[in-house]
């Protein structure tokens, strides 16, 4: 499934200027990566050849970080730990890396530990959820991904990924490429949404950004795609379920991110939680083995989610820990996060004949190969200078950037009578709900975020605004529960304003692992709070802080304006400020589709027609089409909608021809106008439908967007060039066919509008 040279092309003229060198294939990085490697190919050879079975399961085991800086709440099963204990087995060459610890000087001193302490001096590896940042916290990937715009994502990894390294960490378990198509799933909120190319282009991108380009250098982190595979595909939404789906839907949806982050130089990946058709993936081979490493190639190594392989006993699908442990390491699972299994078992196994001794020798030389490539045999102490921490970590640079990230991810989904972007003098305001004045505005798995400098909505709405400005600030009730009396100020509150914002939505632990929800609706003491303020019949603004694409309705669906905000970090009052207040333009687009009903999930935009597809006009099938019998089988806001602070229109859509030799290509256009007398960024996609196909097609696909800056009245023609890699599919023989036949084409502002056209391809 690797990518033509023509649909690279496109992807990259796609995505603007600069982007050429976020997706080009990562050439710099790979032969850096390799060289180094076979530099130190024969001392691999060599300590794999004197090394103990007991040193070598040490080596593929991986434990929890107790020497430096551990939140609470994160992986509970740890424990605090026992430095003298770690210390102990690292010294018996009993343990080969560590995780969630940073911290420059106290890294140099467990390295000290492997280098100078131990028999063989392997230096150790360390690794850590950056997920989103590390001090300096940027939008929740899922905000992230609503920028469209992969140079951003680029840039906020590549920062994360210089403070994750100065702070003395090799590698960091993200990016998180799960395509998220159910929004019951707590989880959608650490990916990009419900697209697989716009996932393609964040996993490229992200990817990129930690790793740069060389992984020996010490601003370099390595990236680890996870969850592998089709862990986002939970059935009913329901974190750590089982996912079961034909190979082709595998192959169409949930493998494609994780190709495009090798493509990207990624040298380790992540096994996923769930069993998929049966089998869990962290004792897959045919996932670990037969595809990862037969028919992608992939060079790096494994490693198990937290436990994950263990797991497989929980499943059913292993009778102890020693059979657990057998059969990951025979799957392709490298190295053992937390478990303490391969510590435990690989010895005797190997011993009694049931594990092949090359098995293991084969993990641990993959495992060593990628500690090369990050120059850890030349310099173990790489990124452990308390100096370069103190400079990097937290920069002013940083912060600037998550404040751009925010202000480019949030959304406007509607605004009546340009109500916004509200004035910064003239009007008061009365901003009611939860998430006014709190500051738990990181969201979701950030473990070191500076808390000291976490920019609440208050915050930056005062800092935005000329003092005297008449801004009040009402809770009105918490996240999930009711206040008593809360809603009552708030209307007096609401009554005394010009403008009503309601700071609503979910809390940062309602979206998150383990976070599922069966309904996606605004919480009920919200809900209610929206309803009776939105009584007194004051202008309403929105600010969704959510996670997932959400249901509204009532009040919230009423309100005169919405702009969805997320979780966007460290800078986030900041940046909704910069938005609100008009400094600074929304131009976000939805990665998800907002359903009418929580009840419609799982919806994505690319779904099937079916035999009775809503758009049949057919008055004998009117009651038997594919709909639900209260809401029609659509999106309240389509994925890829968004609105900036003028009207835009598409005109005079336009092909070069009608027909597309099989070896041409043909190029469609259109004109976008800005209509109104403020600048906007339009976001223009393509989308495209094989009409008739040996596999059935979805109702259209996302190929490729272009980001228009337009002044007022300004117009700009859109141009995106097709060919036949652009329209091919997963065949029935799980590869990449096409047939010749008719496409639908369409340029358009979302996935539920635009100028449609039609083209023939002929072989």
């Amino acid at each position: 499934m690797t990518l033509a040279p023509s649909r690279r092309a496109l992807l990259a003229g796609a995505l603007g200027v600069g982007a050429v060198a976020v997706v080009a294939p990562p050439r710099a990085l790979a032969q850096a990566a390799e060289s180094a490697i076979q530099r130190h190919a024969a001392r691999i050879e060599d300590l794999i050849a004197r090394m103990t079975i007991q040193e070598k399961a040490g080596q593929l085991s991986l434990f929890g970080d107790p020497f430096r800086f551990r939140p609470e709440n994160v992986n509970p099963l740890d424990g605090q730990g026992d430095p003298a204990r770690i210390a102990a087995m690292i010294r018996r060459g009993e343990c080969g890396s560590l995780f969630n610890g940073i911290g420059a000087e106290a890294g140099r001193t467990i390295q000290r530990i492997a280098m100078e302490e131990t028999r063989l001096g392997i230096p150790m590896l360390f690794a850590a959820d950056i997920i989103h940042g590390l001090k300096t916290v940027f939008p929740v990937p899922l905000a992230e991904a609503a920028s469209w715009d992969v140079d951003l994502a680029f840039r906020t990894a590549q920062a994360a990924g210089r403070e994750g390294a100065a702070s003395g960490v090799h590698q960091t378990y993200a990016p998180m490429v799960d395509v998220g198509r159910d929004q019951r799933w707590g989880r959608v909120v650490e990916g990009a949404g419900e697209d697989v190319y716009l996932n393609q282009l964040f996993a490229t991108a992200r990817t990129r950004g930690f790793q740069g380009d060389d992984l020996s250098r010490p601003d370099s982190m390595l990236a680890t795609p996870k969850h592998f595979a089709a862990y986002g595909a939970a059935e009913a939404g329901l974190d750590y379920n089982t996912t079961d789906m034909s190979e082709g839907r595998l192959r169409t949806t949930y493998l494609p991110p994780f190709k495009a982050a090798f493509d990207a130089g990624a040298l380790s990946v992540m096994s996923g939680f769930n069993d998929l058709n049966g089998v869990p993936a962290s004792g897959s081979e045919w996932l670990l083995s037969d595809i990862l490493r037969g028919e992608w190639g992939f060079k790096g190594f494994v490693v198990s989610d937290y436990t994950s392989e263990q797991e497989l006993i929980a499943h059913g699908y292993a009778a102890d820990g020693r059979d657990a442990a057998r059969i990951a390491l025979l799957a392709g699972v490298d190295v053992s996060m937390m478990s303490g299994l391969y510590n435990a078992h690989i010895p005797e196994l190997v011993e009694s004949g049931d594990l092949p001794l090359r098995v293991v020798d084969r993990a641990v030389r993959r495992f060593l190969s990628v500690k090369a490539a990050l120059g850890l045999f030349d310099d173990p102490y790489r990124g452990m200078d308390p100096v370069v921490e103190a400079r990097v970590v937290g920069s002013q640079a940083h912060y600037d950037l998550s404040r751009e990230a925010g202000r480019k991810s949030m959304v406007l989904l509607k605004n009546e009578g340009n109500l916004l972007p509200l004035p910064k003098t003239g009007k008061s305001i009365a901003v009611i709900g939860p998430f006014g004045q709190d500051t738990e505005v990181f969201g979701p798995w950030t473990i070191w975020g500076d808390k000291t400098r976490a920019v609440s909505l208050e915050a930056g709405l005062r800092a935005a605004v000329p003092a005297g400005t008449a801004l009040t600030f009402v809770k009105g009730a918490e996240a999930e529960t009711a206040i008593s009396g809360g809603i009552e100020a708030a209307v007096a509150a609401a009554r005394r304003a010009d403008v009503v914002v309601l700071a609503i939505g979910e809390s940062q632990t309602m979206s998150a692992e383990a976070q599922s929800r069966a309904d996606i609706v605004v919480p009920a003491p919200q809900q209610a709070l929206a309803e009776a303020v939105a009584a007194v019949g004051k202008p309403v603004v929105v600010l969704m802080r959510t996670g997932r694409a959400l249901e509204l309705s009532g009040a919230v669906k009423d309100a005169q304006a919405i702009l969805v905000t997320w979780f966007l970090g460290s800078e986030s009052g900041n940046a909704i400020a910069d938005v609100l207040f008009g400094d600074h333009a929304p131009s976000g687009r939805l990665p998800v589709s907002f359903p009418h009903l929580s009840g419609q999930q799982p919806y994505h935009y690319d779904h099937k027609a079916t035999g009775r597809p809503m758009d049949d006009d057919q008055a004998n099938r009117e009651e038997y089409r594919a709909q639900f019998r209260e809401t029609p089988h659509s999106a309240l806001y389509p994925f890829g909608h968004g609105l900036g602070y003028a009207p835009v229109t598409y005109s005079g859509l336009t092909l070069s021809a009608p027909t597309l030799a099989w070896d041409g290509r043909v190029t469609v256009s259109a004109t976008v106008t800005n209509t109104g007398s403020r600048p906007v960024e339009e976001t223009a996609q393509l989308y495209i439908r094989d009409k008739v196909a040996r596999l059935t097609r979805p109702v259209r696909e996302l190929k490729a967007f272009q980001k228009l800056t337009l002044a007022p009245g300004a117009s700009q023609t859109v141009q995106f060039t097709l060919d036949r890699a652009l329209l091919s599919y997963v065949g029935p023989e799980m590869h990449l066919t096409l047939e010749p036949g008719e496409f639908d084409v369409w340029i358009a502002p979302h996935a539920q509008g635009g100028l449609g056209g039609s083209l023939r391809l002929t072989r």
